[in-house]
């Protein structure tokens, strides 16, 4: 570990200064369920802080790092409704076809929200940007793959 890391304290025990997590520039877009989402996280992180003990330092750095993180982006939160329609925006689930027959559904969401495994992909992913404003049957290319959008809710 890289010393600029290491705090000595009085009595010469050393702990963890952790980094601040970094913060996306791109403005911060959630859908309702992600601001709830937020405010979980913001709980739950309070709740773990009580319950550290002030010698616990490298947990209590974790900790702190995270509230600090999650507090920014709360204060930064921008709730955007799911407009009606059928053109692909923020909010939307789309279905799309990939080559070979091959189909995929997700839910395009804030940067926070995102996590592919449970079928959702951040607003700013080169796939949401390519597949935003357009309607069902259009046909995008990202990374050289062609797909096509069959539905859009």
């Amino acid at each position: 570990m890289s010393i600029a890391f290491v705090r000595e304290k009085e009595g010469g025990e050393a702990f963890e200064d952790l980094p601040d997590r970094p913060v996306s520039p791109h403005p911060n877009f959630v859908t309702p369920e992600g601001l709830a989402l937020i405010d979980a996280e913001l709980d739950r992180l309070h709740t773990e802080h009580a319950g550290l003990s002030p010698d616990d330092k490298a947990n209590m750095a974790r900790v702190n790092r995270d509230l600090r993180y999650w507090t920014a982006r709360r204060n930064s939160a921008q709730v955007v409704e799911q407009p009606p329609g059928d053109t692909v925006h923020f909010g939307s689930t789309v279905t799309i076809a990939r080559e070979g027959g091959t189909e995929q559904t997700f839910r395009i969401v804030g940067e926070d929200e995102a996590d592919p495994a449970k079928g959702t992909i951040g607003y700013v992913a080169p796939l949401a940007r390519a597949l935003t404003g357009k309607q069902a049957g259009d046909t995008v290319t990202v990374a050289d793959h062609e797909v096509e959008i069959v539905s859009v809710r």
